[in-house]
């Protein structure tokens, strides 16, 4: 499982398909995810615009799976 480091408190699904080269542009993803599954958390997600968190991990059937991880350096706890 690759993991992917965010320096926000989220992104959205979309935005993982573009940084995992699964798709090439932003416009593609609403397509791609009528087209093929993904599974966030175990669960099948089709929309675009879901924010994954730290913790979360994504599963691309031919792509790979992911983790989101806080980027190193980076914190986003509520002190």
């Amino acid at each position: 499982m690759k993991e992917i480091g965010i320096e926000t408190e989220f992104i959205t699904l979309g935005q993982l398909l573009k940084m995992t080269d699964t798709i090439s542009s932003g416009g593609m993803a609403k397509w791609f995810l009528s087209e093929h599954e993904v599974f966030v958390n175990g669960e099948a997600e089709d929309r675009r615009g879901r924010k994954l968190r730290p913790e979360d991990t994504v599963s691309i059937p031919g792509t790979g799976e992911f983790r989101i991880v806080v980027a190193e350096g980076m914190s986003f706890d509520a002190d």
